[in-house]
Parts: C-alpha cells; structure tokens; sequence
C-alpha cells in the first residue's frame, strides 16, 4: 500500500467534501460481539461515487470467484467516503470493510450498501462496495 502523506490525504478528504457530486450518506458499524444488535449510527458523511467495480485483467478465474463470492458482479460499486466531522473531533470515523452505509439518491428512496474492500489512493479511501438489492420496509 501507498504511503499517504498528511497533507495530500487532507486534500483528497476536502476535494470529496466539496466535490458537487458528493451525496449525503450515513455509515452504520455492525456490533462484532452480539450479530443481533442493532448497528452503531456513526454519523454523516459524503459519498462520491466513481463507477461500477472492475476486477483487475490479470485476475484468474479463482481470484474473481473469491473476490465476488455468490453475489452478481454488477452489484459492486466504487465509491469515496468522507466523514463530515473534522479528523480531531470526537465524531470523526473512517468507513472500514464490514460497515454499512445508506444513501437517499432521490425521492426518498434509501439505497444500502456494504463496504466490501477499500485500498488507499492519492485521491482518497477508494471504496468497493456491494448495493444491498433487496427493498427496505
């Protein structure tokens, strides 16, 4: 992995912030000790998506089928995410694998996703997430 440094990653973190495309999104963590619990709201942040996932070219047949698991490729997303609260305040949260997070692209509609992977790029966090397909009550 790339080493960041500070000044470029708080550049990246702004230009998403600010990036006009950027949609509200609420990240949720699962409780790794009781599966039954409810997620813990770790706040508000923007979600700047960047298309649909890409599996690498030199992926063998193996590695795709390890990656995708019994979930349709199409459902995998790339996204940035950004908590709005500042790095030193006490809300501050950094999306992780496993969080969930809930976007409203439009007329009230909640779209869920689930933070599958990330890797760490010049521009930022840079996401994959699964779209959760199945309708919310």
């Amino acid at each position: 992995m790339p080493q960041i440094e500070p000044q470029q990653r708080l550049a990246a973190r702004l230009a998403i912030l600010g990036n006009p495309d950027a949609q509200d999104c609420t990240v949720y963590r699962p409780d790794d000790e009781d599966p039954d619990a409810e997620e813990l709201d770790l706040g508000d942040a923007k979600i700047l998506f960047s298309g649909a996932f890409q599996a690498p070219g030199e992926w063998d047949e193996f590695e795709r089928a390890e990656f995708f698991g019994d979930v349709e490729p199409e459902l995998f997303v790339t996204a940035y995410i950004e908590c709005e609260a500042k790095p030193d305040a006490a809300g501050f949260f950094v999306a992780d694998v496993g969080d969930y997070v809930a976007t409203m692209p439009g007329l009230g509609e909640v779209v869920m996703f689930f933070v599958h992977d990330y890797s760490d790029a010049e521009q930022g966090r840079h996401y994959t997430l699964i779209r959760d397909d199945e309708a919310l009550d």
